[in-house]
């Protein structure tokens, strides 16, 4: 049988190449013109690839970057002209694909390291992988000499990934803090301070990071008033027994350092004195008990 140009025209058109802006399309690059690339996308005409949408990274020839017959994927960004030939984007693509990454990694808790570009007064823009973000100040770990950051690289924690507003929002302080929790272990003996005093626990700012000692974990008996047996200042050591790094707390215990119920309201001293020796006792029968549970 033969085909004819008008059985192929047919042909065509049974295949329904509606491109519409913001779709993607697989495609080959055919040939360079002087602004940009010509596209095959199996449509009855070609796509272009103008020269300043072909990669976010920077690059001087244009072959590196989209070499002829190389099949890959490109974002629609303006639909068919008069002559339906559509406009195609590799860096747009690319965006796209870097906003998603980020969401991801913020919707697990990961850090990213960028490059600090700027400052303003609110805080300081950085640069993360060709997309501009910001860092308040009161996220930054040095709050008080902003220009001596510009150019250094600095590992941050997703605060606001927004791809619709462009608003990348990131925390030095955050990362930092995620940071400090990987070093602790349940079962690891803390010292600290009391900075904070409420009326279902206390607050240890122990260096690394601030954890909270339950009300339930300060003693097996009953304790009637915290502000009585503490005050914001004061030194305390006591047994970490849960490190939620999703939700960034910290868990600590004082009763299971107790020989006896009451102990810690009785003798917080003597208690404290041989915490060191009580740890190592409690961490022997911590993960095989119901104790810190009680």
């Amino acid at each position: 049988m033969s085909f004819s140009s008008d059985d192929f025209a047919k042909a065509l058109e049974q295949h329904d190449y509606q491109f519409q802006r913001g779709q993607v399309v697989r495609g080959k690059a055919f040939s360079y013109e002087n602004d940009g690339v010509l596209i095959d996308v199996g449509g009855k005409s070609t796509a272009f690839l103008p020269k300043d949408e072909a990669s976010l990274r920077r690059f001087s020839n244009l072959e590196d970057v989209v070499p002829l017959q190389e099949e890959r994927d490109f974002l629609i960004i303006r639909e068919q002209d008069l002559d339906g030939q559509v406009t195609v984007s590799i860096r747009q693509l690319e965006i796209r694909q870097i906003w998603e990454r980020f969401q991801e990694m913020q919707d697990n808790g990961q850090t990213v390291q960028v490059r600090v570009s700027g400052v303003n007064k609110g805080g300081v823009t950085v640069d993360v992988q060709g997309v501009r973000g910001f860092i308040p100040r009161s996220h930054l770990v040095d709050k008080n000499n902003l220009d001596s950051l510009v150019g250094k690289a600095i590992t941050v924690a997703f605060l606001e990934v927004n791809r619709e507003s462009r608003r990348l929002v990131f925390s030095e302080r955050q990362a930092n803090h995620a940071a400090s929790l990987g070093q602790l272990q349940v079962g690891q003996l803390v010292e600290g301070k009391i900075v904070g005093i409420k009326p279902f626990g206390v607050f240890v700012d122990f260096g690394i990071t601030t954890g909270l000692l339950h009300i339930n974990q300060i003693s097996k008996n009953y304790v009637s008033a915290l502000d009585q047996t503490f005050h914001v200042g004061q030194s305390i050591k006591a047994l970490v027994i849960d490190v939620d790094e999703i939700k960034q707390r910290i868990s600590l215990s004082t009763k299971v350092l107790e020989n006896y119920p009451g102990e810690v309201l009785e003798k917080m001293d003597e208690v404290m004195a041989e915490a060191g020796v009580r740890a190592e006792k409690a961490k022997e029968t911590l993960f095989n008990s119901d104790e810190v549970d009680e």
